[in-house]
C-alpha cells in the first residue's frame, strides 16, 4: 500500500503529467487526427504538427474569429502543439523525418491509405528507424480492402455506417447529426488506442501499428442498435427525438415558450411524470414500458398538449422536484455560460497566439482528476511557427536551415 505521506500533495512536488516525456509526430489535418493528438498534448505529450509549407492544415483556411488568422475549428483541435512546415515530397524530407522519428515515440497520420507508403514514410519504413515506434493510421475504412482508398469525411461516414438511417423522423429523409460526431468520436477512439499502445510498450518494449477507421468508430457508436440487428435481424425505425425504446414519454416536448427533453423510461419515472403534470389517469392506460411504446404516438400527443399550456420553467421545476429526468433544450450561448460548466475544465481560456497574450475561450478537456489533470501548455500554433527551433533541436545549423528553406524543403 502506498504511504500517503509520499504523495505529491504532501510534498508539494508538482505531479508528473501522464505523457510527460512522450513526443508525438502529428502528420494529420482537419478534425479527427488533430483532436486526437491534442488530447495527448493535454496530458503532457509534446506534439509536433508537421504541415505543408504555404498551405498547412486545411482547417486553417476556414472562417477566422475576429483579430486572428486562425479558424475556430483549427484552434479547437490544435492548442498545445508546436508547428513545423516540411515538404514531404522534397528529397531532403527523408533525412528530416528520420531525425524526427528517431526522437519520437508516436507518429499519427491520416493521409489516404497508400500515400505514406508512396512517400516512403509508411510503418515498415519508420520502424526500421525506431523499432519501438507507435505508428497510428487514421482513415475512413481501414488500411486494407477495396474501399480503403476512398476519401472519407464525417457526413459520408454517417451515411455509409448506418448512422443516418437511424437519425431523423420516420416519415422524413435520413438526417445527419448536427455536428461532426464521427470525426470527434474517432479522435477520442484514436487517443484511447494510442494510450493503450503506449501502455503496452511500457510493459513489452514493443512498438506497433494502430489502424483506426472512422467507419469502425461509427459502428461502435451504434453498438446497441447494431447488436440488436445482428441478433434479431430488425432494422430500427427512425424515431426523431424519441428514445430508441419508442416510449412516448421519452422525447422532446414543446412548452409554451420552448422545449424540454424528458426521459421517463422507468415505470417510477413515468408515474411521477403523469402525477406532476396533473394527468394521473395515464398511469392506468400506460402502466408499463410496453404500453408506453406500443401506443407511443398517442401518449406523446397527450403529454405535448398538456406541456404546451405552461412555460418551460414551470414544468422543469415541477419535474425536477418529482425526480423525473428532464433537461432544457439549450442554445450554445446558454451552455457556454452554464454555472456548473464553469466548475469543469471543458471550456478554458488560452492565449490567442504566441504573439498575442489576450485570452480566448475554447474547448479543452472532457474530464479532470486530482493528480495531473489535463492542461493546455500553449496556444494553437501559427503555420511553421516552431520550424526553426525544432530543426535546431534535431541538430541542423542555422545555415543548413536557411538553405533548406531556400530549396523549398521547409
Amino acid at each position: 500500500m502506498t504511504d500517503p505521506s509520499s504523495s505529491s500533495a504532501s510534498t508539494n512536488t508538482p505531479p508528473i503529467a501522464t505523457f510527460e516525456g512522450v513526443r508525438v509526430l502529428d502528420f494529420t489535418q482537419v478534425l479527427s487526427g488533430p483532436f486526437a493528438t491534442q488530447q495527448l498534448a493535454s496530458f503532457g505529450a509534446e506534439v509536433i504538427k508537421v504541415e505543408m509549407p504555404g498551405s498547412g492544415d486545411m482547417t486553417r483556411r476556414g472562417l477566422s474569429y475576429p483579430g486572428s488568422g486562425l479558424s475556430p475549428s483549427f484552434v479547437a483541435c490544435n492548442i498545445g502543439k508546436r508547428s513545423i512546415t516540411l515538404n514531404l515530397k522534397h528529397e531532403a524530407a527523408r533525412e528530416i523525418v528520420t531525425r524526427l522519428v528517431q526522437q519520437s515515440d508516436v507518429l499519427v497520420q491520416n493521409f489516404v491509405p497508400g500515400v505514406m507508403r508512396r512517400l516512403g514514410f509508411d510503418f515498415d519504413a519508420m520502424r526500421k528507424i525506431k523499432p519501438d515506434l507507435i505508428y497510428v493510421s487514421i482513415s475512413g475504412f481501414g488500411q486494407e480492402g477495396d474501399g480503403a482508398e476512398l476519401p472519407a469525411f464525417d457526413g459520408a461516414i454517417q451515411a455509409s455506417s448506418g448512422l443516418m438511417s437511424l437519425t431523423g423522423d420516420n416519415d422524413a429523409p435520413p438526417t445527419r447529426a448536427g455536428y461532426f460526431v464521427v470525426d470527434m468520436a474517432t479522435a477520442l477512439n484514436t487517443a484511447f488506442a494510442t494510450s493503450a499502445a503506449l501502455f503496452r510498450r511500457e510493459r513489452t518494449g514493443e512498438g506497433q501499428h494502430v489502424d483506426v477507421a472512422m467507419q469502425d468508430t461509427a459502428v461502435m457508436l451504434q453498438a446497441p442498435q447494431m447488436t440488436s440487428f445482428l441478433l434479431r435481424g430488425n432494422q430500427p425505425r427512425r424515431n426523431g427525438n424519441r428514445s430508441p425504446t419508442g416510449q412516448g414519454c421519452a422525447d422532446v416536448f414543446p412548452t409554451a415558450d420552448g422545449y424540454l427533453q424528458i426521459s421517463a423510461l422507468k415505470d417510477s419515472h413515468a408515474s411521477a411524470l403523469f402525477d406532476a403534470i396533473g394527468m394521473p389517469e395515464l398511469k392506468q392506460i400506460y402502466p408499463d414500458a410496453r404500453a408506453r411504446s406500443v401506443d407511443g404516438d398517442a401518449l406523446f400527443q397527450a403529454i405535448s398538449e398538456r406541456l404546451a399550456t405552461e412555460p418551460t420553467g414551470h414544468w422543469q421545476s415541477l419535474l425536477e422536484q418529482a425526480g423525473v429526468p428532464v433537461a432544457l433544450v439549450r442554445a450554445l450561448s446558454e451552455v457556454a455560460s452554464d454555472a456548473q460548466l464553469q466548475l469543469r475544465p471543458a471550456i478554458t481560456e488560452v492565449p490567442a497566439s504566441s504573439n498575442d497574450p489576450s485570452s480566448i475561450r475554447t474547448v479543452a478537456a472532457s474530464h479532470t482528476s486530482d493528480q495531473a489533470p489535463p492542461a493546455v501548455k500553449r496556444p494553437a500554433p501559427g503555420l511553421g511557427e516552431h520550424t526553426q527551433e525544432v530543426m535546431l533541436e534535431l541538430g541542423y545549423s542555422a545555415a543548413e536551415i536557411q538553405r533548406l528553406r531556400a530549396d523549398g524543403a521547409l
